[in-house]
């Protein structure tokens, strides 16, 4: 499944880019900012842990949730895991709990 997003560098898809886990009372998924010119390709992983709403629904519900979310911040997550890799040779992971729910809604 991929999810289209509008930005300010043009159209990009999200999409999975690995099957999720699951690790310590989290779901982690591994994510792709693909734009739609197929000229980048960012990846980038989400930790949603399992006291949030809906964090055990399938990876394609989670991306539909976090799709309207990723946009909204698209220049800082796209910035934060190109510096990752770059710096860090490793994946950005964004973790999202109960003090950084993201999209999630907490009761």
């Amino acid at each position: 499944m991929a999810l289209e997003l509008r930005t300010g560098r043009g159209i990009y898809r999200l999409v999975t880019a690995a099957p999720p886990k699951a690790e310590n009372g989290s779901q982690i998924l591994t994510l792709a900012l693909e734009r739609a010119d197929g000229i980048e390709r960012v990846v980038f992983g989400c930790r949603i842990d399992s006291s949030l709403p809906d964090s055990g629904a399938e990876a394609e519900q989670i991306l539909t949730t976090l799709g309207p979310w990723v946009e909204r911040d698209f220049e800082q997550i796209r910035e934060a895991a190109l510096k990752t890799i770059r710096t860090e040779r490793k994946l950005h992971e964004i973790e999202l709990n109960r003090d950084r729910p993201g999209p999630f809604r907490v009761a």
